[in-house]
Parts: C-alpha cells; structure tokens; sequence
C-alpha cells in the first residue's frame, strides 16, 4: 500500500491516477497518524518550498516522515517533493527543508538562450544505474516544470541528471529515500515504469 502525501500543494489527482492505472493499491492521506500502516510514501508537490514546508511543519507532517524514513521505510519526493527533502532551500528567503538529504536548493540558473522555469521534456543523463530506473532506457524524455534545482552534497546521491544549459540534478537516492525533480506521473509510459518500480523498490539501507 502506497501512501500519498496530501497537505494541499501537489498533483494529487495525477498521481494517484497514475498508480490506479497501474493496479497499485494507493491512499491519499490528510492526517500524520495515516501513516502508521503505510510500507512506502510519495511526496508530491508543486509551488513554492517555503509554504510547502509552513504547511508540512504546522500539521506534523515533517516530523512524521522523518521517522517514517528512519525506521528504513521508502519515501519518492516527486518535484517540488524532491527538493523538500533537502536541508535548505532559497525559494523566498532561506528556509529549513526536511533535512533528509544533505544539500540545498537553489534558482535554477541554465544560461542564454534558456527559460525559467524549465517546462517541458527533457532526456535523462543516468550517472549510476539504480533498481528505481530498471527497464528504463538512458536518454528517454520525462516532463519537468521547475524554476529551482537541487545541489546535493555528496555527488553519489545523484542518480540521474538532465541537460539545461548544465547538468541538472534529476534524480536522486540515499538509502531509503529518493526524489524524482521531473513527473513521473505526467511521463507516459516510461513514467509509469518509475512508479511501478517504486511500488516493488526493497531499498537497501
């Protein structure tokens, strides 16, 4: 059973059509006591990182993922989800992230020539093969909507980036935890792969 995430900013409905398609058993959950049953978590998200945490701090649900994820239970932070597991972020003003990764989140900053935020497709660039990208080929298009990128800390937690005027943190995975910068959800059928990975990912902590 899949539990996702609902403090009012992600694409609840896409998400959990996307893992319906799938024949996945999924919940959308309002309250941190919902987690208690719950084998694996997806963080959605979309807007800004600094409401995104107001509102994750003020129901109880950042102390609740973090014991989620040290009891070594998979969590998949999808988009803005995936930078909210960092440390800190820069999105109005510093803020305190989940602090489950060790890194920051910073203004996307791609050059000439290239907009922000990033809308569209974009090919992956694998830096290490990962059970999350099983039967997925490199260099396959997924959709990003984003305006800020993720700058871990230690390069091995990278497992995938995209080409945006630079190489942009993509993916990312420590231990039981792992984030996902473009949708999934909204990357047709190799997106749909990732989920259903996710759904059977044994991670290894």
């Amino acid at each position: 059973m899949i539990g996702i995430i609902d403090y009012g900013m992600g694409n609840l409905g896409s998400v959990a059509n996307a893992l319906l398609h799938l024949g996945l058993e999924a919940e959308l959950l309002t309250d941190p006591a919902q987690i208690e049953g719950f084998e694996r978590l997806l963080l959605p998200g979309v807007g800004s990182f600094a409401l995104a945490m107001d509102r994750l701090n003020k129901v109880g649900w950042s102390d609740a993922l973090r014991r989620h994820c040290g009891a070594g239970m998979p969590l998949l932070g999808i988009c803005l989800g995936m930078q909210l597991l960092f440390e800190e972020g820069e999105e109005h003003g510093l803020r305190q992230g989940l602090g489950l990764l060790p890194g920051r989140v910073v203004p996307l900053n791609p050059g000439a020539g290239l907009h922000v935020p990033q809308i569209g497709w974009n090919g992956l660039d694998y830096v290490r093969r990962h059970p999350l990208f099983r039967g997925v080929k490199e260099h396959v298009d997924f959709y990003f909507v984003h305006s800020f990128q993720c700058l871990p800390t230690d390069p091995a937690d990278i497992i995938a980036t995209c080409d945006y005027g630079s190489a942009v943190t993509a993916a990312v995975v420590r231990g039981n935890v792992a984030g996902m910068q473009f949708h999934p959800e909204k990357s047709q059928d190799c997106g749909l792969k990732l989920l259903s990975n996710f759904a059977e990912w044994a991670p290894e902590c």
